[in-house]
C-alpha cells in the first residue's frame, strides 16, 4: 500500500510539472526587443532575406535570383545572364532590406503601444492594418524577382534548376 501511494505521488508530481511546462510556450520571449520577432527574423529581414516568402514561385518552377547564381555553373549561365540575375539579385535585396527595416519598425511601434499602455483599438487597427500592408510588400519583392528571374533562363535551365533543388521537373 506505502509503494502504491508512493508511485502515486511520483505520477501525480511529473504529470503536474510536464503541464506546467507545456502552458509556458512564450517563456523568455518577454525578453525580445520587438516581442513578435525573434533575433534571427529580425536579422532575416534587415539582411532581405527570403525567409520562405516566395514559396509559391520557387515551388512551382520560378527561380529565385540568389539560388540560381548559386547554381550558375550547373545551369551553364551565360556572362550576359550571369550579370543580369546579379543584377535582380542586388534590386531585390534592396527593396526587401528597406521594407524590412519599415516592418521592424512597424513591429517596434505596435510593441511599444502595448508596453506603454496606450494602445487604443483604433491605433491597433492602424498598426495591423501597417503591418500587414509591408509584409505583403515584402512578398511581392520577393515574388516579383522570381518571375523576372525565370525570364532570363531558357526552358531547359529552368528544368535543371528545378531538378537540381529537388523539386522534379518543371516547365514554362
Amino acid at each position: 500500500m506505502k509503494t502504491t501511494m508512493a508511485a502515486l505521488a511520483i505520477a501525480l508530481l511529473c504529470g503536474a510539472t510536464a503541464g506546467a511546462q507545456t502552458h509556458q510556450p512564450y517563456a523568455g520571449m518577454q525578453d525580445r526587443p520587438v516581442k513578435a520577432l525573434s533575433g534571427q527574423q529580425i536579422a532575416d529581414l534587415k539582411a532581405g532575406r527570403g525567409m520562405g516568402l516566395a514559396l509559391a514561385a520557387e515551388l512551382n518552377g520560378y527561380p529565385g535570383p540568389v539560388h540560381v547564381l548559386e547554381l550558375a555553373a550547373a545551369l551553364g549561365l551565360s556572362d550576359e545572364q550571369r550579370a543580369r540575375v546579379a543584377g535582380l539579385f542586388d534590386a531585390m535585396k534592396r527593396e526587401a532590406a528597406a521594407l524590412g527595416e519599415r516592418l521592424i519598425a512597424a513591429e517596434t511601434a505596435l510593441d511599444r503601444q502595448f508596453a506603454d499602455r496606450t494602445i487604443t483599438e483604433s491605433s491597433l487597427g492602424e498598426a495591423a492594418r501597417d503591418i500587414a500592408s509591408l509584409q505583403g510588400e515584402l512578398r511581392l519583392a520577393h515574388l516579383k524577382y522570381h518571375l523576372a528571374t525565370l525570364e532570363l533562363l531558357t526552358s531547359e535551365q529552368a528544368t535543371r534548376y528545378s531538378a537540381l533543388r529537388g523539386y522534379g521537373h518543371h516547365h514554362r
